[in-house]
């Protein structure tokens, strides 16, 4: 849920909007307008129409139309991806001024086809007199405005709240105020053509046939981008409620006109039913700051907003909701899985129970007074998977047995599994048993044999291929270390053979 304020600032009075926003819902919590012939200044006015309980997140502000310039800039495909960089020259040859001394916002309008040139919406505005409504905003409210949209622009943003807007031929809205009027033009509720003439209802009925010939003029510059005519002119603002004022535009402009459609939203009672249309570009300018809006926004470059602590204070309390919810979710988290390693200790402890049950003639549930039953020569610990020799360690011992005045290349040197296979070339094949000879020395190394020798071709020299294995003492378990004991005692008892020989 959030709460938006719009705030619209008119010639003769200030227009408040509060809505609050929820999830697909839309709710107006109050509709406030203040005279400005009655306070001494704007800010002023705007206090006095804003109560002191209203708490919003999101403020949104207007800037009038005669100090903005709206321009609909034609660029080519090819500038597409250098938007960015092209749209500043194109605005700059339009205006009056430099544009550093500016702020602007542009929206991309959709194309009916891709073949279409690229038509940009921007609306630029003096820094000067974007950061003093800023400046009058923060001075009523001590709240800075997270927007301040462009007058006509802001319109658009009713099509949140009003489906007849959203319709896919073009519409038109026409904000009638006191002394300007502001005429937007949509489609599939999407500004494409936005304009501000001079002239309202301050002066009717002398200033009625000025207006109709300023909106037949509006109307002409919409049809000269190539579009058709609106289906319908809808009336806002306080003109819109003056008697015979629709059928005497309908008249004058030869298109149907009508009262601004009823709003989908909560909140409107009875009693503030009449003041919807006066304040619609209030409620607009609140709409503006929904997510799903597309409006413009003149607080760019310089004068960008910037949330600060305030906005964090005011979600304090909802921070803190959420910090709780997680801390319980936690705690609840890992009091289950706790409960549920339990559940398993006790299923593996009463299996360990049946099995020393069947085995050992005894139910015991401790693994390790199971373990001390069983013993330790039936639980040892498992051999070394490591080897003690490894690639490196065999060419070591091959090069210590190949005797130094000895040519010897190897061709290759294949360790797999403890199993070593040589294919090496030497001078002779005498040098080849030497070889053998020196690695049969070698504790690791067993049943060292040559396969086979073969003569190189076109050389004198002899290939020679030469297996064994690698197994060092205390490999094997028990039964390699019984057999390393008798190799040894061996060679004792045929020397001792010998000497008794001689005795006889």
């Amino acid at each position: 849920m959030a709460w938006l304020l719009g705030v619209d600032i008119g010639q003769q009075s200030v227009r408040i909007a509060l809505v609050r926003t929820g999830y697909r819902r839309l709710a107006i919590e109050s509709l406030q307008e203040r005279a400005l012939a009655e306070y001494p200044s704007i800010a002023e006015a705007i206090k006095a129409a804003v109560p002191p309980t209203v708490r919003s997140e999101s403020i949104s502000t207007t800037l009038e139309g005669d100090l903005e310039f709206l321009r609909v800039v034609e660029l080519p495909q090819t500038a597409l991806r250098q938007l960015a960089e092209v749209l500043p020259f194109e605005l700059e040859a339009q205006l009056p001024f430099d544009l550093d001394q500016t702020v602007y916002d542009s929206r991309l309008l959709p194309r009916r086809s891709s073949a279409d040139p690229l038509s940009v919406l921007a609306v630029v505005a003096r820094t000067e007199d974007v950061r003093e409504r800023i400046d009058t905003i923060k001075t009523a409210l001590a709240m800075e405005p997270e927007r301040v949209e462009p007058a006509c622009v802001a319109l658009g943003n009713l099509a949140l709240a009003i489906p007849e807007l959203m319709a896919e031929g073009p519409v038109a809205v026409a904000h009638l105020d006191a002394e300007l009027t502001d005429v937007v033009f949509l489609r599939s509720g999407v500004v494409h053509f936005a304009r501000t003439v001079t002239g309202g209802t301050g002066g009717l009925p002398a200033s009625a046939a000025p207006l109709a010939r300023d909106l037949r003029q509006t109307i002409m510059a919409w049809r000269a981008t190539g579009a058709e005519p609106p289906t319908v002119l809808y009336l806002t603002g306080p003109g819109a409620a003056l008697s015979g004022a629709d059928a005497y535009l309908a008249s004058e402009i030869g298109l149907p006109v009508s009262a601004l459609p009823a709003m989908r939203v909560d909140g409107i009672t009875p009693e503030n039913a009449q003041q919807v249309g006066r304040m619609a570009r209030a409620i607009a300018l609140a709409l503006g700051c929904a997510p799903r809006a597309k409006g413009m926004n003149l607080r760019r470059g310089p004068l960008a907003y910037e949330r600060g602590y305030g906005f964090l204070r005011e979600r304090i309390p909802v921070l803190v909701g959420l910090g709780a919810v997680i801390a319980s979710s936690f705690l609840f988290s890992t009091w289950t899985e706790a409960r549920t390693l339990s559940n398993q200790k006790d299923t593996l402890e009463e299996a360990l129970g049946m099995v020393t049950k069947n085995v050992l003639g005894e139910s015991v549930h401790d693994p390790q007074k199971a373990q001390d039953m069983i013993g330790p020569g039936v639980s040892g610990a498992d051999d070394d998977p490591m080897p003690r020799m490894d690639g490196f360690d065999v060419m070591v011992q091959l090069s210590k047995a190949v005797p130094a005045e000895v040519t010897h290349d190897i061709e290759e040197l294949d360790v797999q599994r403890s199993h070593v296979t040589i294919n090496g070339i030497v001078p002779t094949v005498a040098d080849t048993e030497t070889i053998a000879t020196h690695l049969k020395s070698v504790a690791c190394f067993r049943n060292v044999k040559v396969v086979r020798t073969t003569q190189a071709v076109n050389a004198t020299t002899q290939k020679y291929v030469m297996e064994f294995d690698i197994k060092c003492p205390g490999e094997g378990g028990d039964k390699d270390k019984k057999k390393d004991k008798d190799k040894e005692a061996a060679p004792s008892e045929s020397a001792e053979a010998p000497d008794k020989t001689e005795g006889k």
